[in-house]
């Protein structure tokens, strides 16, 4: 008899640390260096205590094999669920591999994971909604259907290891190229495929010397720029940089994505146009509700089956909506809502400084 009591002591105790080792989470984010990555592993990792989980949350540097060896990390270390938002999407073959080859599921975190049929979910924003929402900025703004032109416009777009910036790319010069071709839209570089308007890891200094090198090349003479298309926040960042170097004319039309602090400081000072609104807590809540789907293995929310394919699979997918904020809106969408703070002097700052 004491020896079947200990026998089913000993599982009780092995349910109960197999359920605890079930309800570890990894988050994996590429880097520190960019606002939002900052803001979405700690919204992640809050959410996710408080539903419970144990969380194990990285910050890679933007160095793939960092975050290839922090994935394994957590595979090894009992996370029953990874989340992934990529420093490249095809660099973590290895790391996917073994999460099938353990049972651990993956979900693709804003950033698909590529070339895999280990990824079972991806969450983000529509992202080519994002180019569209920038493309349609533009032509509004310029009336490009009413007005005669031609109009002036330069493009920057994102990084070429992120699968995402194909998507804002596309979704923006579909809705662009029309006036492109008809030359109501004059692109004086001549820098228009994806390939020569790419900026690697999104690095802000990296546009800047492309901005540089286009507004020393073409517009020296003082010509005006009426548009500049930059896929994301840091890219803007540069391109603003640039001209205030570099350039004469008031600032063109610069769109923007993610709101970062000191993009949406340039709009409220009339130095960017807009920025596009992904509320990553929108995206964070929606993470944790398909995370506590998997280990309830409850159906997981998608609205997606058709869009995403990495290559190997068309991955399920839910996307959020993004929406713009500019100069007209900023209050309503980042004060109002908590988001950021109003400083004295009309600016906003992060909640955590």
């Amino acid at each position: 008899m004491k020896k079947i009591l200990a026998l089913v002591l000993a599982l009780v105790l092995c349910i109960g640390c197999a359920s605890a080792f079930a309800e570890k989470v990894g988050v994996s984010m590429p880097t520190k260096d960019l606002q939002r990555w900052n803001q979405d592993g700690d919204n992640m990792k809050a959410l996710l205590e408080e539903a419970g989980y144990e969380v194990d949350l990285q910050y890679a540097g933007n160095v793939e094999q960092e975050q290839l060896n922090q994935i394994t990390n957590m595979i090894n270390g009992g996370c029953a669920v990874v989340v992934i938002a990529a420093v490249t999407g095809d660099s973590l073959g290895a790391a996917l591999d073994l999460a099938k080859e353990k049972g651990v599921k993956v979900i693709a975190y804003d950033r698909l994971l590529m070339a895999s049929d280990a990824v079972d979910y991806y969450a983000t924003f529509d992202n080519y909604m994002v180019g569209t929402v920038q493309g349609n900025y533009i032509k509004n703004s310029l009336k490009l259907d009413e007005a005669e032109g031609p109009f002036v416009m330069e493009i920057t777009a994102g990084d070429p290891g992120d699968n995402n910036a194909f998507y804002f790319y596309n979704g923006a010069v579909d809705v662009l190229k029309p006036y492109i071709e008809s030359g109501k839209i004059v692109v004086k570089s001549g820098q228009i495929e994806f390939n020569d308007v790419a900026t690697p890891s999104w690095k802000t200094e990296t546009a800047q010397t492309r901005a540089d090198s286009i507004l020393s090349s073409y517009y020296a003479d003082g010509s005006k720029i009426d548009a500049w298309l930059c896929s994301n926040d840091s890219t803007a960042l540069g391109v603003t940089n640039a001209l205030a170097d570099k350039y004469d004319n008031d600032y063109p039309i610069i769109t923007g994505q993610d709101c970062d602090v000191s993009n949406t400081n340039n709009m409220i000072d009339g130095k960017q146009s807009m920025s596009v609104f992904k509320d990553t807590r929108t995206l964070a809540k929606q993470v944790v509700k398909m995370v506590g789907q998997i280990l309830k293995g409850e159906e997981v929310d998608v609205n997606d089956t058709t869009t995403y394919n990495n290559g190997v699979k068309v991955v399920p997918s839910f996307l959020c909506e993004p929406v713009f904020a500019d100069v007209n809106n900023y209050k309503e969408l980042l004060i109002d809502s908590g988001y950021y703070l109003e400083t004295e002097d009309g600016h906003v700052k992060a909640l955590t400084d």
